[in-house]
């Protein structure tokens, strides 16, 4: 069965620089398409998924770099290979338990396609920092090579066809991952995400487990576009572009207000994650995220200095629990005699994780 072995980190896209990265973890766009002359998948029979998927993956394989993607079935993969995937945003989570339809991805992450969920194909790009328009030519980029061989369904007077009638139109989706703790600090959310709401975008919590009552773990946020019909993808461009430079200066202000009205205090939060980080046994998944939150935060605040923001985000993912799952299959670890049962060891071994990875940092004195 078919898992993440082949996917390697060293290139993928958290682990590079990008613009405003102090805010903004990551930059997605999605692209909705469907076959024509196919049912979409809500109401497929017979062979029609697996012809859709034939279809597509015969296109993929004309690429010239074809070699540095990897087309998956998704019920051919083992459960871990799925966690593995969603925990990068690759794979939705509710196609980890279906078992169902499929996905390409370039060894880089940074290029990545569902096939058969609510439509025929999502064509996904993201980029590290905020840098919508640069994603944008990328999955457009894919969009065109795919169109060489396959039919998308649309007219002109509606654009592409797609199953859920928001995303009629352009089909494109463009969402960015913020990171807003002085925001949150200053109580400053509620009024910045209702008027993003009013504006026509939608914001979700990050991290926090599927029916928890936690809104967010660390201050993270998803903010994206809600519809796709009738704006252009010119005019979405524009409006995320907008949106998303005023949240950063938001954040960034933020950020040296409360150095001036609350040093103590939030010095005094970063310092206690460094020391939690440092001297910590077991750190569970919830603990972790908070606490890199606040690392990162020291570093923004110019109270922490040793570790990139790259790193950081590496770490995000790497603390997830089918990474550590993963990690501890493949490799030899020896842990405490009383570290025994199987959360232990995952908890363990976040710790160590974060410590390594951590090392390096130290208050700016």
């Amino acid at each position: 069965m078919s898992t993440m072995t082949d996917i390697q980190e060293g290139d993928s896209w958290y682990l590079q620089p990008g613009p405003d990265s102090d805010v903004v973890l990551s930059t997605r766009i999605r692209l909705a398409r469907n076959l024509a002359d196919f049912p979409f998948p809500e109401f497929q029979k017979g062979d029609d998924a697996q012809r859709v998927q034939t279809l597509i993956f015969d296109a993929f394989s004309q690429f010239e770099d074809y070699d540095d993607w990897q087309l998956l079935s998704v019920a051919g993969m083992d459960k871990l290979g799925r966690q593995l995937l969603a925990e990068r945003s690759i794979l939705p989570t509710d196609m980890i338990d279906t078992g169902t339809g499929a996905v390409a991805v370039r060894t880089d992450g940074r290029m990545s396609c569902t096939i058969n969920r609510h439509d025929h194909l999502h064509i996904a790009s993201v980029l590290p920092g905020f840098i919508p328009s640069d994603c944008l030519e990328a999955a457009r980029a894919i969009d065109a090579l795919l169109q060489k061989n396959l039919s998308f369904a649309g007219n002109k007077e509606f654009g592409y066809l797609t199953s859920r009638l928001k995303d009629t139109g352009t089909g494109m989706k463009m969402s960015c991952l913020f990171h807003l703790p002085s925001v949150h600090e200053l109580g400053l959310q509620d009024t910045l995400f209702r008027s993003l709401v009013d504006t026509g975008f939608d914001v979700y919590a990050c991290f926090a487990p599927a029916g928890s009552e936690v809104t967010s773990l660390g201050a993270w946020f998803r903010i994206s576009t809600n519809h796709s019909f009738p704006t252009s993808e010119t005019d979405q461009l524009a409006a995320v572009t907008s949106a998303g430079h005023n949240i950063v200066e938001i954040e960034r202000k933020a950020r040296q207000d409360l150095l001036i009205t609350k040093p103590t205090v939030i010095r005094d939060r970063v310092y206690r994650a460094l020391a939690a980080v440092k001297f910590s046994k077991f750190i569970s998944l919830r603990e972790g995220v908070e606490l890199i939150s606040a690392l990162k935060w020291g570093i923004d605040l110019g109270l922490l200095d040793g570790v990139s923001d790259s790193q950081l985000y590496s770490l995000l993912i790497r603390i997830q629990g089918g990474h550590l799952t993963f990690a501890l299959r493949s490799g030899d670890f020896e842990f405490e005699k009383d570290v025994t049962t199987p959360d232990q060891r995952i908890a363990r071994l976040r710790a160590l994780i974060m410590q390594e990875d951590t090392m390096a940092l130290e208050p700016v004195v």
